[in-house]
C-alpha cells in the first residue's frame, strides 16, 4: 500500500498540475464569452485523446518491458530496449501528427463541429499536431523514470511543463488576444520543455545509449507485443468519447461546452487515479520479474482501495462545489445542467472507471494485454453506443447518464477478471508463472525466491 500510494501520489502531483492548466485554458477561453471557442475545446480534446492514445500505449509497452528487465537485473538490455523505443516513438508520433493535420477538417466535421467551432478547432490542430513527437518522448521519459522508481523526478519534469503553460496561457490567450491559437502555442512550448527535462533526468540513471540500428526492429517487435494491445486499449476511450461528443452535438454548442467542461474537470479531480494506473504497472512488473508473485496481488488490492477512497472524497468535494463551478465557468442552460448532474451524481461512476483502469494496468503488465483491449473496447462500444443512444431520448442529461452506466458494467467485470489472473499467477509460486513471459525465465524467478528464503522478514520488506 505504501509503495503504491507513494508512486501514485508523486505522479498525481505532476498530472494535477498539467490537468489544472488544461482547466485554466478552458476558463480563459470561457472568459472571452464565445461559445464556439468553448465548444472547439471539446472537439480538439477528442482529437487530442485519439492522438495521445498511441503515445500512451507505446509508453506502457516501454515501461513494462524495461521494468521487467530491471527487476530481472538485466540493465544493459533494458538500456538498449529503451533507446530503440525512443526512436520508434518519435517516428510514429510524427506520422500521426502530420496525418491529423492533413485530415483535420473531415475528422472535426465527423465529430459534429460546424462553422466557427470547426474553424477554431482546425487551427488548433494545425499548430499542435506536427509537434506530437514532443509529447510522445515526454511520456516515454516519464515511463522510464517510473520504471526505475524515480517518482520524484518524473513529477518534477511534469511540474515544470505545467508551470510553463500556466505562465504562457494568460499572456497569449488574454494578453495578446490570440484565443485558442495562444493555447496551442503554449502547449507546444510546454511539451518541448517536458521532453528536454525528461531526457536530462533519464540520462542520470544511465538508461540511454546510442541506438543500435540492427536492434531497432527486434526491440520494436518486443515492445510491440505489449504496446500494440495497449494502444488498441487506449484508443477505445477516445473513440467512445468521440461518439459521446457527436451525440452531444445534436443538442447544440451549449451541450458540447458542458461536456468539454466536465472532460477538463475529471482529470483534475481524479489525477491520483490517472497517476495510479501509470504507476501500478511498473510495480507489478518489477515484482513479477523478481518472482514476488504474492506482492502482485497485494498491489492490485491496494490500488483498488485507493481508487475507492479517491472517488468518495472527490464526490463529496464536487457535490459541495458545483454551484461555484457553474459560476466560475459562466455556465448557463444545458452547460450548467450537465455540470450539476456530473458533480452530484454521475461522478460516482468513476469508481468503476478507475477500477477498470487498474485492471487494465494489471493485464498489460502480467502478460494478458488482450484482456485490457477486450474490456476497454467493450466499454467504448457495447458500454457506450447503446447506452448513449438510448440516453439521447432524454436529452443531454441522458447522454451523460448513459455514458456512466456503461462504465459501471464493464468496470465490474474487469476487476473480477483481474483477480482471477493474479490468483493464477500466485498459484505458480515455483516461478513457472513468470516463465510465460519471454523476458524472464523461470530459472531467474527460482533463483530470486531461493535467495529471498535465506533472508529475514525485515530485509525482505526492504
Amino acid at each position: 500500500m505504501r509503495h503504491t500510494a507513494v508512486m501514485a501520489g508523486t505522479g498525481a502531483i505532476g498530472l494535477l498540475a498539467v490537468f489544472a492548466v488544461d482547466l485554466l485554458n478552458l476558463l480563459y477561453i470561457s472568459l472571452l464569452g464565445d461559445r464556439a471557442l468553448t465548444a472547439a475545446i471539446g472537439f480538439t480534446g477528442a482529437v487530442g485523446m485519439l492522438q495521445l492514445s498511441v503515445s500512451i500505449g507505446m509508453s506502457i509497452g516501454l515501461g513494462a518491458c524495461v521494468s521487467r528487465l530491471i527487476g530481472a537485473d538485466r540493465r544493459d538490455e533494458a538500456r538498449r530496449v529503451a533507446s530503440s523505443a525512443l526512436v520508434g516513438m518519435a517516428i510514429v508520433m510524427l506520422a500521426i501528427g502530420l496525418a491529423a493535420v492533413a485530415l483535420r477538417r473531415p475528422i472535426l466535421h465527423g465529430l459534429g463541429a460546424t462553422d466557427g467551432s470547426a474553424e477554431a478547432a482546425a487551427a488548433f490542430v494545425s499548430v499542435v499536431s506536427p509537434f506530437l513527437p514532443l509529447i510522445g518522448l515526454g511520456m516515454a521519459f516519464s515511463a522510464l523514470l517510473r520504471a526505475v522508481g524515480d517518482a520524484r523526478r518524473s513529477m518534477t519534469v511534469t511540474l515544470w511543463g505545467a508551470l510553463i503553460t500556466a505562465l504562457l496561457d494568460p499572456a497569449l490567450i488574454l494578453g495578446l488576444h490570440l484565443g485558442l491559437q495562444g493555447a496551442a502555442i503554449s502547449t507546444v512550448i510546454s511539451r518541448g520543455a517536458v521532453a528536454l527535462l525528461g531526457f536530462l533526468s533519464v540520462r542520470r540513471h544511465d538508461l540511454l545509449q546510442r541506438p543500435e540500428p540492427r536492434c531497432l526492429l527486434p526491440d520494436a517487435r518486443r515492445i510491440g507485443t505489449i504496446a500494440m494491445p495497449a494502444i488498441l486499449t487506449n484508443l477505445a476511450t477516445p473513440v467512445g468519447g468521440a461518439y459521446t461528443t457527436h451525440a452531444m452535438a445534436h443538442f447544440g454548442l451549449p451541450a458540447v461546452a458542458g461536456l468539454a467542461t466536465i472532460d477538463r474537470i475529471v482529470p483534475v479531480a481524479f489525477a491520483f487515479i490517472f497517476a495510479l494506473t501509470g504507476s501500478v504497472g511498473p510495480i507489478m512488473s518489477q515484482n513479477l520479474g523478481a518472482g514476488l508473485l504474492g506482492r502482485v496481488r497485494d498491489t492490485l488490492r491496494a490500488s483498488l482501495l485507493l481508487v475507492l477512497g479517491c472517488v468518495l472524497v472527490m464526490w463529496a468535494v464536487l457535490a459541495v462545489a458545483q454551484n461555484g463551478l457553474v459560476l466560475l465557468f459562466s455556465a448557463h442552460g444545458a452547460t450548467a445542467s450537465l455540470l450539476r448532474l456530473f458533480c452530484s451524481a454521475t461522478v460516482a461512476s468513476f469508481l468503476w472507471v478507475g477500477a477498470l483502469f487498474v485492471a487494465n494496468a494489471a493485464f498489460n503488465n502480467l502478460g494478458h494485454p488482450l484482456l485490457s483491449t477486450l474490456f476497454n473496447w467493450g466499454r467504448a462500444t457495447l458500454g457506450t453506443i447503446p447506452f448513449v443512444t438510448l440516453g439521447m431520448r432524454w436529452g443531454p442529461a441522458g447522454v451523460l447518464v448513459g455514458q456512466a452506466a456503461g462504465g459501471v458494467v464493464f468496470g465490474t467485470f474487469a476487476v473480477i477478471t483481474a483477480f482471477i489472473v493474479t490468483a493464477r499467477l500466485r498459484a505458480g509460486e515455483d516461478g513457472a508463472g513468470i516463465a510465460t513471459s519471454p523476458d524472464v525465465p523461470a530459472s531467474s524467478a527460482k533463483a530470486a525466491m531461493a535467495e529471498l528464503s535465506e533472508i529475514d522478514g525485515s530485509d525482505r520488506e526492504t
